[in-house]
């Protein structure tokens, strides 16, 4: 069983370094090195990456947060109209205090996921289009390494207690305070656990990152551009339609989890996607360029290039 963790890391100048925030950080390098990696593995320079993470982070947090703030189910002690009844937070730095928006306040939690990938992939198109690249292609890298980043960020849920499930006797179960709890838990004692919904999805996110990039290698050479993507917006989905069901907090409409709508709704327009470019238009995949020294032919004027060396036969010979 987890222990109740304490939300702050350290406190260094006056500025309080929260675990959340800590680990949103390292989730989106841990993406970024990975959709690198992807790049650099179908000859793409990995550098562009690095350079699309900021937009890509910034536009997709916004994104993240904004998808919280509506989603918040009125349910719940922090909903929309909490925000709007409380639109400020006093922040202090430096031992100064000024006020700040508390919708823009993400080390208090919550980060919409379907929210961040829209808002994240608006970012992501706008770098490449600037660049000139493929989007479809680039896209396929990301996905991959947002899943990654997904798996680890989840462990920030964790330590702000939040994105827990149903009450448990389970030994993984975690256990919550009375002030993270929901209303309709009060009334639970202390000792009582909860299910870790964080932990499910972010096993099961782990898998899917295993999952994609066994795909991208077993299948290179017969997928087409934008297909990681598509499968990404299968696999996802499909994690979180399982994990919504430990959701007691879930925004509803007409009863179904709002979550399991969208997630629904993307793996049949993504399957639907997939089936018409290689069923229906029988598109073709672009060669794969995989990155490999190059070796000129060899001959009796011919130079061979061998580790960024030029060697002429003729000179090899006079010096033997």
């Amino acid at each position: 069983m987890l222990p109740i963790p304490n939300p702050l890391m350290f406190e260094v100048f006056g500025i309080t370094i929260r675990w959340y925030g800590v680990i949103v950080v390292l989730a989106a390098l841990a993406g970024a090195w990975l959709a690198g990696k992807q790049a650099a593995r179908r000859g793409e320079n990995p550098n562009y990456v690095w350079d699309a993470l900021f937009l890509a982070l910034i536009v997709g947090l916004i994104g993240a947060r904004l998808y919280h703030v509506i989603s918040s189910p009125a349910t719940s002690t922090v909903n929309f109209q909490f925000y709007l009844d409380n639109p400020l937070i006093t922040v202090s730095v430096f031992g100064l205090q000024f006020p700040f928006p508390r919708v823009l306040a993400i080390w208090e939690g919550g980060l919409g996921i379907y929210g961040g990938v829209l808002g994240g992939t608006l970012g992501l198109i706008a770098f490449l289009k600037w660049n000139k690249l493929s989007i479809l292609r680039w896209l396929d890298f990301g996905a991959v390494g947002l899943l990654l980043g997904q798996a680890i960020g989840r462990w920030g849920n964790y330590f702000n207690q939040e994105l827990y499930g149903y009450p448990t006797n389970e030994p993984w179960g975690i256990p919550i305070d009375a002030d993270h709890r929901l209303p309709q838990f009060t009334q639970f004692a202390s000792g009582t656990w909860f299910h870790p919904t964080f932990l499910y999805e972010s096993l099961l996110c782990l898998l899917g990152v295993v999952f994609l990039i066994w795909v991208s290698r077993r299948f290179q050479g017969r997928l087409l551009d934008g297909d990681m993507a598509n499968l990404y917006l299968i696999t996802y989905p499909a994690i979180r339609l399982f994990t919504e069901f430990q959701r007691p907090d879930a925004w509803l409409y007409n009863g179904i989890p709002m979550a399991q709508i969208i997630s629904v709704s993307l793996m049949v327009a993504a399957l639907g996607v997939f089936i018409v470019r290689h069923v229906v238009l029988h598109q073709k995949p672009a060669p794969v360029v995989v990155p490999s020294e190059s070796v000129a032919p060899e001959g009796p004027k011919s130079p061979v290039r061998r580790k960024g060396r030029v060697l002429d036969p003729q000179k090899q010979k006079t010096r033997s």
